[in-house]
């Protein structure tokens, strides 16, 4: 299955330089439709008004985790089977495991480039 580039994807990170980072990276990709949160609770609130199909967020934030946030988006049943990518600056095995465990899609260290992201956009849509 093809990455349908029209979706809206949704980048969750309480740091404004990261979102625009990934806002510019999704845009050389080819994503046109891409919203921002600035926190897990945002998250939430913004995945219940709208239909996504991709959240991509960053693993450390304050007051909600990216991980507290994939636990909540995997229970919800709404949200369950939406792609989720984390981000994270350091990948501690035991932090990939957790969010393995939790149902995360993929997993992205800092610093990457397009090509980076593509790839893994393109694996979560492959599986």
């Amino acid at each position: 299955m093809a990455v349908d580039l029209s979706m809206p994807v949704l980048v969750v990170d309480d740091y404004k330089t990261m979102v625009r980072i990934i806002r510019n990276l999704l845009k050389q990709i080819g994503f046109e439709d891409v919203d921002e949160a600035s926190d897990g609770v945002e998250a939430l609130s913004k995945l219940k008004e709208r239909q996504y199909g991709l959240v991509i967020s960053d693993w450390n934030m304050e007051p909600m985790t990216g991980y507290e946030l994939l636990k909540q988006v995997r229970d919800d049943t709404d949200l369950s089977a939406l792609p989720f990518i984390m981000v994270t600056a350091e990948a501690k095995s035991e932090n990939v495991i957790a969010a393995k465990k939790a149902g995360v899609n993929n997993y992205i260290v800092k610093p990457f480039n397009a090509q980076t992201l593509k790839s893994k956009i393109d694996t979560v849509f492959d599986s």
